[in-house]
């Protein structure tokens, strides 16, 4: 593994804090209410130490991949802090909130395929630690069902993604198997 650089180090944590500045007081759905920025931190933290990924650019914008998304962050100004490679990795991996939720959830499955390595990288990160957050953490309202029906369709999301990182794809697929092992046992 390289040894990151000192300026590789700085650009991490400058994102970190800015994911953390944007996402100041959003709070995860789940029962526990968790600080929303310790998503994008799981995520580049399972990218890293999970799927073995020291790229920089990869981690910088996995932890920013939720900005554009669910913040009032711009593309444009992601590219003017962290540079024009994160900001079209974030692009990748945004959803177009303007559509309607059952849309954006099929686009899903229907766009990975085409992503970028980088990007299904941080599709698989995104969906482990959203799969173990509905299984060990679901929000108050979601019934047993509909949390099946997620751990079904992040299945087929990362179906597009198989062939980008072999450790994070094992990882997703045991993260898969015990949850359903998990919920199956709340029938």
């Amino acid at each position: 593994m390289a040894e990151i650089t000192g300026s590789d180090l700085a650009l991490v944590l400058r994102a970190a804090s800015f994911s953390a500045d944007r996402h100041r007081g959003q709070l995860r759905k789940g029962v526990d209410a968790s600080p929303y920025i310790n998503h994008p931190l799981e995520v580049a933290s399972i990218l890293a130490n999970d799927g073995g990924i020291s790229d920089v650019t990869t981690l910088v914008a996995a932890l920013l991949h939720d900005t554009v998304e669910d913040t009032s962050a711009s593309p444009e100004e992601l590219e003017s802090k962290f540079g024009r490679d994160v900001r079209l990795l974030v692009d990748e991996v945004t959803d177009n909130k303007k559509l309607e939720k059952p849309e954006r959830k099929q686009l899903q499955i229907e766009h990975t395929p085409a992503l970028s390595v980088a990007a299904k990288q941080i599709k698989l990160g995104d969906k482990i630690c959203n799969m173990r957050d509905v299984v060990e953490h679901p929000p108050t309202d979601w019934s047993l069902q509909r949390r099946l029906d997620y751990l079904d369709w992040a299945a087929q999301v990362v179906a597009g993604c198989r062939g980008a990182n072999a450790a994070l794809e094992r990882y997703f697929d045991q993260v898969l198997s015990e949850g359903r092992r998990t919920l199956g046992r709340e029938v």
